[in-house]
């Protein structure tokens, strides 16, 4: 049995010596060298029959060294066990000695979980948003959704393009009067309002008819996914050769069975599930985002450094990312890195102890992600990459620490919809225009 010594209680961070005797030590080598006997091969002998002289003058110090090695996972497990310990990260272990004919001594440094004390979640006052869905948006997504559905025919009377015609061009782009690829086209459909063309390309074809001929100016996205595009102005030349429209819809029971459903009752129905699953979908998020402000303000309490510093530096390795290819936030522009630091740091922070908090509620309340849910949700993940699901499977099912990235999540959302049911709810009506606005990240 190891004889611990505290060198150091402080909040959160323990220090101890610890000393294992040499016959532990001992003890441990002499059970691996039996095991490397049992399958030990040598020339002259039979699996197994090799004299234990020789395993040891061959093994010895390999068995020194794993022994040495099992006595220290001991001997940190049992410290921890005895003093009801939980770490937070890895222990630190610094050997101090290992001498083969002495005691084998090493300091540990462990920074355990705070306590976390989980209060009366009932009392918690959250506010809903609802919005119902109206007949207006049922018949207005099942126009957009048939447009591919529906021929177009050109447009015969006198008059010029507007939204939602389609415009037949020609288009011939330039940077600074240089072509560049993919920047010219001929007899292209470009429907008005797609916004299927950068930056107001579209508009400025509104008003335009058949044989005009347009430069249409217009600035690419700072974000575009050619960076030799990116935030740069262009010209193109453009020659209107035709007008469209499309051809007139009448949501009737002829439409639905053509989309597969058995009358437009139908159809309408299966629509305004849909938009509403969508609706409950952003209401929970606001929701979610508000229960996590009041949790982050009610729950104060002392995180462990080496988690902060973990989290925080993945933080600001992304920021610096950001910064190196110019797509911080445009806030974050103007802020210095002291700023930054500041901002990201408290961010950190709180992604901590809220984790602290959800995992002790999951624990207290033995909430957990089965293994069905677990695998329905790898299913889903797999299913993003087409012809690419077996090798999704088995990069998760292979890969340690994987299946994680995809369980955490799962606990998060059980956990918060634990805490949810257990709040005072209340639902606020609103519009859908209103609901659609409301910020869902966290």
């Amino acid at each position: 049995m190891a004889k611990v010594q505290v060198l150091k209680e402080e909040g959160l961070k323990h220090e101890f010596t610890v000393i294992v005797p040499m016959q532990v030590v001992a003890e441990k080598k002499r059970l691996r060298l039996v095991e490397i006997h049992k399958t030990a091969k040598m020339p002259g002998f039979r699996p197994g029959k090799v004299p234990m002289n020789v395993i040891e003058q061959r093994h010895g110090e390999e068995a020194r060294l794993e022994a040495v090695e099992k006595a220290v996972s001991d001997a940190v497990q049992e410290t921890l066990t005895e003093r009801k310990l939980r770490p937070a990260m890895q222990p630190k272990i610094d050997v101090v000695s290992l001498v083969e004919d002495k005691d084998l001594e090493f300091k540990m440094a462990v920074e355990v979980l705070p306590e976390v004390k989980v209060g009366d979640f009932s009392k918690i006052a959250l506010e809903r948003p609802v919005a119902e869905v109206d007949a207006a948006k049922i018949d207005e997504t099942i126009t957009n959704f048939s447009k591919r559905m529906r021929g177009t025919d050109a447009v015969t009377e006198e008059r010029t393009a507007k939204l939602g015609d389609i415009v037949v061009i020609d288009f011939d782009g330039s940077i600074d009067g240089e072509p560049r690829d993919g920047m010219k086209g001929e007899s292209h459909n470009l429907e008005l309002g797609s916004k299927s063309f950068i930056d107001t390309f579209e508009d400025q074809l509104v008003g335009t008819k058949a044989g005009d001929k347009k430069v249409i100016k217009v600035t690419f996205p700072k974000d575009y996914h050619a960076a030799d595009l990116a935030g740069k102005k262009a010209e193109f030349k453009v020659t209107v050769k035709e007008l469209r429209q499309h051809k007139p819809l009448e949501l009737n029971d002829e439409l639905a069975k053509e989309m597969g459903f058995p009358g437009i009752d139908k159809l309408r129905e299966r629509v305004h599930d849909d938009i509403n699953v969508d609706y409950q979908r952003i209401s929970r998020a606001v929701v979610k985002r508000a229960l996590m402000d009041k949790l982050a303000g009610e729950y104060k309490f002392e995180i462990p450094s080496g988690l902060f510093d973990a989290e925080f530096g993945t933080i600001w390795k992304q920021v610096e990312e950001a910064k190196a290819k110019n797509e911080l936030p445009e806030d974050d522009k103007k802020k210095s890195d002291d700023e930054l630091r500041a901002e990201y740091r408290d961010i950190a922070d709180r992604r901590i102890r809220l984790g602290l908090l959800l995992a002790e509620v999951a624990t207290q309340n033995k909430i957990e992600v089965t293994s069905n849910e677990l695998r329905n949700a790898l299913m889903t993940e797999a299913k993003r990459y087409p012809g690419q699901e077996k090798a999704v499977f088995e990069y998760y099912t292979q890969t340690q620490g994987a299946m994680e990235r995809i369980r955490a999540p799962l606990l998060e959302e059980k956990v918060i919809d634990f805490i949810i049911g257990k709040a005072a709810v209340t639902d606020k009506k609103i519009t859908a225009e209103e609901l659609l606005k409301l910020p869902e990240e966290e």
